[in-house]
Order: structure tokens, then C-alpha cells, then sequence
């Protein structure tokens, strides 16, 4: 099989950063091209009065994606890796696995949360490789 397109999905963390990393070994190896994806979670404004507060959230989590692509962009860029930054909307697991048709496999970490938020939300890496109609690498960082 041929990775040729990667979908790295990241929040920015730490977690992430590693699986960025590995995504970009892959590419190399494999001749491909990666997507740094971020996905600007709805969940968290989506049943709020479009306000201020909502408004900076919005912004909050535009900046955050923009810092999680534009380092997987560095990285790429740095070992001559071809690379696509995207932002997207949408409740994070679905919107991933909505984005990666027609990839060829899915390299992620694991999102970064812990403790009860994980409990209640469950598992982004988890949901994506139980779903997924593509191979999914997880990648687990070392600071785990």
C-alpha cells in the first residue's frame, strides 16, 4: 500500500506534535503529502447566543488551529515534505473521519485530553480508528 496523502489530524499539543513528526517521516519514506487538520470544535459554541464571549472563543480556537497547522507546516517545510494546512468546523472525531476520504491513512496522537473531559467525550484517536475506512497510525508521544 502507498501513503501518498496523509491526514494528520492536530490540536497543537504536545501529543499531536509527535504524531506530526512520524507523519512527516511516513511522507518521506512513502513520496507523499500531508494535510495538517484542525478542527474548530462546534461542541464548545454551538448552543451559545452568538455573543462576545462566543465570539472569542471563536476567535480563541481560529488562533489555536492556525498555530496547530502552521507548526506541521514548519516541520514539513524543514524536510521538504509537501503539506496542505486546513481548518475545518465540526464535532472533531465526525469531521475527521468525514475529511479522510480519499486519504491514504491517518496519522494522529492522541488529542490531548485527560481526566474527565476524555471520560465524557471519549476518545478522538479511538472513535477515528473504530470508524475509519482508512489504515490509522497512532502515534503515541514518548511524554505520555
Amino acid at each position: 500500500m502507498s501513503f501518498k496523502k496523509i491526514l494528520v489530524p492536530t490540536d497543537g499539543s504536545e501529543f499531536t506534535k509527535y504524531a506530526v513528526d512520524k507523519a512527516i517521516e511516513l511522507a518521506e519514506l512513502s513520496g507523499g503529502k500531508i494535510t495538517a487538520l484542525y478542527v474548530l470544535d462546534k461542541s464548545i459554541y454551538a448552543n451559545s447566543p452568538m455573543d462576545t464571549a462566543v465570539t472569542n472563543v471563536y476567535d480563541t480556537l481560529d488562533r489555536e488551529g492556525r498555530y496547530a497547522t502552521g507548526y506541521a507546516a514548519e516541520r514539513a517545510k524543514i524536510s521538504g515534505v509537501e503539506v496542505e494546512e486546513k481548518l475545518i468546523e465540526g464535532v472533531p472525531a465526525k469531521a475527521i473521519l468525514q475529511e479522510a476520504e480519499g486519504y491514504d491513512i491517518i496519522v494522529m496522537g492522541t488529542l490531548g485530553r485527560t481526566g474527565i473531559s476524555k471520560l465524557l467525550m471519549g476518545s478522538v484517536a479511538e472513535k477515528i480508528v473504530q470508524n475509519s475506512k482508512c489504515p490509522v497510525l497512532v502515534a503515541k508521544s514518548p511524554i505520555i
